[in-house]
Parts: structure tokens; C-alpha cells; sequence
């Protein structure tokens, strides 16, 4: 949970899903075992405390809403409903509403019709608040996209490399959305981000997902429900798996240079560092992390230095072996941490290519990867900039023999 905002969350589920073509509107259609809103419920209320979660409906619906959020008991007690308007837009400015009196930082404005939210895309969006007026999750426009006369003849080609396909969560800072919509209540917009956009507030855009498409039509349930039995092999598969930690820590001296190579990346500096390899000392820590989460050992057992071999190789190799080692096993690598200790290089810069580098080694996503750097106070010998320490967390799941 999300613990530095309170989250406030409007879920708006008070269409009557008319294209869905079927009497019992989408959002209490059920998919794996649980409506379409239960599943939207169940998804914030990890990032934030249920009486933060304001859902919008259709009073009429009582008795479906009633129905589908009974899986809930037990899990997490919501506030009572408020009423939805003609329009969504009449919706959210009422979820909002009924929200002000928990004075949440930022509201998460979500559609019932999108089941398939994912803990990613949410934490994207939480994120870009902190620099932003609003951030909402988007994809990318693959298709050729034409523009047509009344008659449907093609008047232009619209290129498509600036164009993005909108989704929810869209977040906004509270105050802000709730003067928004109040200011143009009785009037229509497409999205909430138009409103922000109206007023030339900056709206970002973050990686939004497949399975966070909207539900509109019958079909589309069987997209959500190939998305939902690869969520419960997943989750039958986590259940079958054991997790283990692994640390590693290595120190390497400085010689003269002109740049050190850290997580894979070349840094600029007045010097190098010395070893028999490319003496990438983040690498190395990270190495010796995960072979010791999985009990193999040290990296100079598997890459002695006495072998010539190595001298002067890439880290890259020494990380590869050890991820290979796991998927040997069966399992996989779910996180790495990183922390480099020194005064100088500066580490902040090159952060984010050293992420990548590593990820790109491990082949797992940038997002289970992290790379930080602090310093001694110019204690010791990395203060007095003899060299550069590090040192590595990594978590890793095996299958249960």
C-alpha cells in the first residue's frame, strides 16, 4: 500500500451497459468467480483503504450491486454507493462529492467496465502525481489511422506516432479534478483528463496494458476470461514456488583511468577500477546475491581469478551464468536491488541505463530493477575515494520439489 498520499478512488459503475446487449448491465456480469466491480474493488483496495473507495451506481441496481459485491464480506467494507447522474460526467463529480468529506491528496477516477487493472499500471499513475496535475494509462496507437468524409471517402492519413489510446485509472490531485468538474458540471467531456486539459493543467501519459481495455461488447468477455485463467495459472503457480533471498557485497580499488563500468554501463571518471575482469563491482555484488539465494556458491568459485580466461571479460557474463543457473532450477529472478557506495563517480545520472543493463542481462522487467548509490561522509576508504563498494538484495521463486 501506497503509504506517502491517501489515495481516494471513484469507481463508476452506473451505466446500463446498453452495446453489451444484455439486460444485467456489464459491471455485475461475472468473470472467474467475480463481478466485473468486484474485481475493480479488490484491485484499489490494495493501494488503499476501503473507505477511500467510493463506487457510483445506478440506485436501481440495488439488488445486483447487492449480489455482486457479496464476495467482498470479509475482505474489505466499502461506504455505501452514491447515486450516478444522466451522464458520467454527472457521476464522477457525485463519487467526488461524496469522497470531499475524507479529504483525500489524489483521486484514482476508474471505469467498472475494466476488470483486468493491473497493480503496475495503478502504482504508474500514483507516481506521476507527484510531478504532474493528472496521469492517466494509455497505449499506443498501432494501426494505421485514416480520416473519412461523411460519405466515407478517406480525406487524410492521421500519423499515429503521437497518438494514444486513453484507459483509466486517470489520477489527478483531488482538489484540483473536484474544481474541475464543478466548474463545467451540466457540460460533456470525453474523459476527465479533457477537463484538466480545457484548463492547460498538464496531463502526462504512462504504459497502460492489454487487459486494462474496456469491456463493451459480449466478445470482449472472452478476452477478459483469457485473462483471468492466466491469472489463476499464475497464481497456481506462485502457490507451488518457494522464495528465497540472497545478499552480496564487493569492494574494488581505484587505478588509473578515464571511466569505471557500473551495472554494465560506462561511467566517466579520473579513474578505473581495478580487478581481473572488468571489475564491475555492481555486477559482482549482483551476481554473488543470487547464487547465494539459490546456495551456489561465491562468484569466484564459478569464475576463479587464477583463470586467465576471465581476464578482462564483461561482467555481463558473470550475471548471465547466475540467472541461468535459476532457470536451470525452473524459476526466476523477482527482483534485484543495487546499492553503489562511493563519493565520485556520480551515480544518479546513470541510474535509470544501469536498470536497464541489468534487466536486459537477467531478462526480466526494468520495473524489478533497482540501482541506487549513497555515500560513507567521507569516512573510510570509499570517503577518501580509494574505491567503490556495493552491495545487492535479490529475491528469487523455485518450484517446490
Amino acid at each position: 500500500m501506497f503509504m506517502t498520499k491517501k489515495i481516494g478512488v471513484v469507481i463508476v459503475a452506473a451505466g446500463s451497459g446498453s452495446r453489451f446487449g444484455d439486460p444485467i448491465p456489464k459491471q455485475y456480469h461475472m468473470l472467474g468467480g467475480k463481478s466485473l466491480v468486484a474485481h475493480c474493488i479488490e484491485n484499489f483496495a490494495r493501494h488503499t483503504a476501503p473507505d477511500l473507495i467510493q463506487v457510483v451506481y445506478n440506485p436501481a441496481h440495488q439488488d445486483l450491486y447487492d449480489a455482486a459485491t457479496n464476495t467482498l464480506d470479509g475482505i474489505c467494507t466499502l461506504p455505501a454507493p452514491t447515486a450516478g447522474g444522466e451522464t458520467r460526467q454527472q457521476s464522477v463529480l457525485n463519487g467526488l462529492r461524496a469522497l470531499a468529506g475524507q479529504n483525500p491528496d489524489v483521486v484514482l477516477i476508474h471505469d467498472a467496465a475494466r476488470p483486468g487493472i493491473s497493480d503496475d499500471v495503478i502504482a504508474r499513475v500514483i507516481a506521476a502525481l507527484d510531478t504532474h496535475s493528472g496521469a492517466i494509462p494509455t497505449l499506443a496507437v498501432a494501426d494505421t489511422i485514416k480520416q473519412a468524409d461523411d460519405s466515407g471517402v478517406i480525406t487524410r492519413t492521421i500519423p499515429r506516432e503521437s497518438l494514444h489510446r486513453a484507459q483509466t485509472p486517470q489520477g489527478f490531485h483531488f482538489a484540483t479534478i473536484l474544481d474541475a468538474h464543478e466548474k463545467f458540471e451540466g457540460q460533456e467531456f470525453t474523459d476527465d483528463a479533457a477537463l484538466l486539459e480545457t484548463l492547460g493543467l498538464d496531463v502526462v501519459c504512462v504504459e497502460g496494458t492489454t487487459n486494462n481495455d474496456k469491456i463493451t461488447r459480449r466478445d470482449d468477455m472472452d478476452r477478459a476470461q483469457d485473462w483471468v485463467n492466466t491469472t489463476q495459472k499464475e497464481v497456481s503457480r506462485m502457490s507451488q514456488e518457494e522464495y528465497r533471498a540472497g545478499t552480496g557485497f564487493d569492494v574494488h580499488r581505484f587505478a588509473p583511468g578515464d571511466h569505471c563500468i557500473l551495472c554494465g554501463v560506462k561511467v566517466p571518471h579520473t579513474a578505473r577500477l581495478e580487478g581481473h575482469s572488468d571489475a564491475d563491482v555492481g555486477l559482482h555484488t549482483l551476481t554473488d546475491a543470487i547464487l547465494g539465494a539459490i546456495g551456489a556458491g561465491d562468484i569466484g568459485q564459478h569464475f576463479p581469478p587464477s583463470d586467465m580466461q576471465w581476464k578482462g571479460a564483461a561482467s555481463d557474463i558473470f550475471l548471465k551464468h547466475a540467472a541461468d543457473l535459476v532457470r536451470k532450477r525452473g524459476g526466476r529472478i523477482v527482483n534485484a536491488d543495487v546499492t553503489l557506495i562511493c563519493e565520485r563517480p556520480k551515480i544518479g545520472p546513470h541510474t535509470q541505463a544501469m536498470r536497464e543493463k541489468v534487466a536486459e542481462i537477467l531478462e526480466i522487467d526494468v520495473d524489478r530493477v533497482n540501482v541506487k548509490a549513497t555515500t560513507t561522509e567521507r569516512l573510510g576508504f570509499t570517503g577518501r575515494e580509494e574505491g567503490i563498494a556495493a552491495q545487492a538484495a535479490v529475491s528469487v521463486a523455485l518450484p517446490i520439489n
